[in-house]
This record gives structure tokens, C-alpha cells and sequence, in this order.
């Protein structure tokens, strides 16, 4: 006798991207932004905070604030939003995210949203569709912007300071 099926529907395995978890190598002239966000809920108070490099040299640019009611999604992509919008036009820009809706929506899921008219494969509105347009807007803005992932909460330094500054500017959003 067969064993009985699940009344829960499974979702298929998601093919796994082999992602580096290293920080990106910085390319000759290119700035680096280091890019978090938080939320305390979600939906509930929220922060974000980019940090700007531009040397291996010098220390980052600090750039964090929030909102009162908001999404950890919205603080991530607020963080690459504002990080990318304190660059002057024509910058060569490396964002780098422990988010992986941020990546993936700017890597792989915009140009198909962009081709159904902001609809996602299955037919429905994107969400967050406003801030999206904004981050192809600047990204339209820089003369190249390439999007990197590490794992958070493993100890860079980097990553481990955006988070600091998204954590508190959330707070100070409570």
C-alpha cells in the first residue's frame, strides 16, 4: 500500500546558486557599497545603512536612516537605493547585499518584470514596484553597477557595521 499523501503541497527544491560568501575584490576605481536593513516586525518600524568605500584605504561614508512602519525588504533596498544615490552620475559601482530578494531582483527577476509590464511570472503585480523603478533608475544613472551577495552575521567587518546602523536607525524609528 502506497503511503498517503500530504494534504500540504510541497514546493519543488529551488536549484541552489552557488554564490561566493567572500567580499567582493574591489576592481581599479570602483566603489564599494556595503548595504543592510532591518525591521523590527515586518511590517513595523524599520532602518537601513550603507556603507561607502572608496578605497581599501579609507574609512566608509556612513549613510543609515528608517521609517515608522515598513518591511525588512523595503529597509534592503532602501540601503542600495540611498547608497547608489549619494554617487555622482558615472560612477562604477560593486552593491553589496546579504539579501538575497535585493540580488535576485536586480540580477535575475527585472527584466522579466520590466517585459510584462511589471507583472511577475505568474501574473501578478510586483510588489514594492515603486522602489524598484527607483533602483533601475539609478542603476540607469552609474556607468556600471554590478551586485555582489554575502552571507550576513558571519563576522565582516562591513556587513556587521550596516547591520549596527540599520538595527539602530530601526530602533530609533520605534
Amino acid at each position: 500500500m502506497p503511503p498517503a499523501k500530504s494534504p500540504y503541497r510541497r514546493r519543488p527544491a529551488a536549484k541552489s546558486k552557488s554564490l561566493p560568501d567572500v567580499p567582493p575584490e574591489r576592481a581599479l576605481g570602483e566603489t564599494l557599497i556595503w548595504t543592510d536593513g532591518a525591521c523590527q516586525g515586518n511590517p513595523g518600524p524599520g532602518g537601513w545603512a550603507a556603507l561607502v568605500t572608496t578605497s581599501d584605504d579609507e574609512a566608509p561614508i556612513e549613510l543609515s536612516g528608517g521609517a515608522p512602519h515598513t518591511t525588512n525588504n523595503i529597509m534592503e533596498m532602501t540601503a542600495a537605493l540611498e547608497g547608489l544615490r549619494s554617487l555622482p552620475d558615472g560612477s562604477t559601482v560593486c552593491v553589496v547585499t546579504d539579501s538575497r530578494y535585493l540580488l535576485d531582483g536586480m540580477t535575475s527577476w527585472m527584466a522579466g518584470w520590466k517585459k510584462r509590464g511589471w507583472k511577475t511570472a505568474g501574473g501578478d503585480p510586483v510588489k514594492n514596484r515603486a522602489i524598484w523603478e527607483a533602483l533601475d533608475a539609478e542603476v540607469g544613472r552609474h556607468a556600471s553597477v554590478r551586485w555582489h551577495w554575502v552571507r550576513g552575521h558571519v563576522g565582516n567587518a562591513l556587513n556587521e557595521r550596516a547591520d549596527e546602523l540599520a538595527v539602530a536607525a530601526a530602533a530609533a524609528n520605534a
